[in-house]
């Protein structure tokens, strides 16, 4: 049995705040902020997981209004979401990605992404294609006000 999930997620980059893409920390003048560590490449992925497993998304699963999860590392979130759709018999097949950001250029820093992320889901880093857009300098990534993320999955029924 095979199942397909879709993921997106999307942060405003503010100064001083520490940059998370992909279980990375990425030097840069502005982070994404949000409730957790607001790594927007890990938690599309984890609502195209949640979403292919037929567990919801990312805020059933994990609230922003719960202080467990203030400042929470995404990389626990993904572990986590990793053994709920283990329990419920999935694997994954593929994961295919892509992170919209005007700056920093990040396309150095994907090999790293995929070695963290391939390690953390027992993948093979062949099962995971992680690319990097801007958006032509349009709109709110284009101003460089903010990030976006997607991701699709395909899991199958299957041993780990």
């Amino acid at each position: 049995m095979f199942r397909i999930g879709f993921g997106f997620d999307t942060h405003k980059l503010e100064f001083d705040r520490k940059f998370w893409l992909g279980g990375v920390l990425i030097p840069h003048e502005k982070g994404a902020t949000g409730h957790s560590d607001a790594d927007v490449l890990i938690h599309a992925i984890i609502d195209a997981l949640l979403g292919a497993a037929g567990l919801r998304d990312i805020g059933s699963q994990f609230p922003d209004t719960s202080p467990v999860y203030k400042d929470i590392d995404s990389k626990l979130l993904l572990a986590r979401t990793m053994e709920m759709i283990g329990d419920k018999g999935f694997v994954i097949g593929n994961i295919d990605c892509t992170i919209v950001l005007q700056n920093p250029k990040i396309s150095a820093r994907i090999p790293a992404m995929t070695d963290t992320l391939s390690e953390l889901m027992k993948t093979d880093p062949g099962q995971l294609s992680i690319k990097a857009k801007t958006s032509e300098n349009l709109g709110f990534i284009g101003r460089e006000e903010g990030i976006s993320a997607y991701a699709v999955v395909l899991l199958f029924k299957g041993e780990n």
